[in-house]
């Protein structure tokens, strides 16, 4: 496998921000690592570019392991951190000249690679323009073509997108994309579930444990549970009286309606209608939906914390 992760963990203390993580990727995916605040994402990521050492377990990157064969890996990954170290008095081309620098590429090799950088992100027309006063979504894709200079095989994005408007998101993915189709390899980390959609396959993460892997799609199918779509006058109402039914794991809030994952061999919609009834809550619509990958984040993590305890 191009990556992979056997028993990766972090302590600091006593926190465990990364608890035993376990998974591998292939040359030319796009995996998304994704999960809350807190959930250990960023430390993930750093322990598998060798910037913080594992408390246990261990890393391969480009079938060289991390940290030992670090100088062996430097050259062969790029990583992106959430606040990259972007000089905001240099021009969009000066900061690339200065990390083209780092990175030991010059001459001709700099001037191509930067011209090609500048086209495929559309930033040509702002290379004069200072790093202070470009946009978010602009810092973001100035802070990738840095980190793209020295052609990585392997690219580690933490949280890229955060805070960027939609339309600087969909083009940075966009971008993301094309790299991949030349043969790279994405690994990022996000907490927007609908970024998540665009990975290969992705890793839920929830307080430093990877609860479930698999392709966007397939998560969706992962749970046995059905999900049911609920509207009514008083969904907090509703929320209170089917959560104590057995076989309900989770209900929970979605917009103008409440989503509730159940057991079907124990809750159907009929039992949903008639528990409202029984509370006097009166009538209610019940359908059962495909639920979104946010649906089922959040049934996993319940389910899993059950498990836990």
């Amino acid at each position: 496998m191009f990556i992979q992760a056997k028993n990766l963990t972090r302590k600091f203390g006593a926190l465990t921000a990364v608890d035993h993580l376990n998974l591998e990727v292939a040359k030319g995916e796009v995996f998304g690592l994704v999960g809350p605040d807190g959930a250990g994402k960023t430390t993930t990521l750093r322990m598998m570019c060798g910037l913080v050492d594992p408390t246990e377990g261990s890393a391969t990157v480009c079938g060289l392991d991390v940290p030992s064969q670090l100088d062996q890996l430097k050259d062969r990954v790029g990583y992106m951190a959430q606040r990259f170290g972007l000089y905001t008095d240099l021009s969009v081309e000066e900061n690339m000249i200065f990390y083209a620098d780092l990175f030991g590429v010059t001459g001709s090799e700099r001037a191509g690679l930067m011209a090609s950088l500048l086209k495929t992100t559309r930033m040509e027309p702002f290379r004069k323009r200072p790093a202070g006063k470009l946009s978010g979504g602009m810092k973001q894709k100035l802070a990738l073509m840095c980190t793209l200079l020295h052609k990585p095989e392997v690219l580690f994005l933490d949280e890229p997108t955060n805070g960027v408007d939609p339309v600087s998101r969909r083009d940075f993915w966009s971008i993301l994309h094309g790299l991949v189709e030349e043969g790279m390899t994405v690994i990022v980390s996000t907490a927007y579930l609908d970024e998540a959609e665009r990975c290969t396959r992705i890793g839920l993460m929830d307080h430093g444990r990877l609860i479930q892997m698999d392709a966007p799609a397939a998560i969706k199918r992962a749970l046995p549970e059905v999900c049911f779509e609920v509207r009514a006058l008083n969904n907090r109402a509703v929320r209170e009286a089917v959560s104590g039914l057995p076989g309900v794991l989770s209900a929970d809030p979605s917009g103008a309606t409440v989503h509730v994952f159940a057991d079907p061999a124990s809750v159907s919609a009929d039992v949903l209608r008639q528990t409202a009834a029984g509370r006097g809550l009166g009538e209610i619509a019940v359908r059962a939906i495909t639920p979104s990958l946010e649906d089922m984040f959040i049934a996993l993590v319940k389910k899993e914390a059950r498990h836990v305890a």
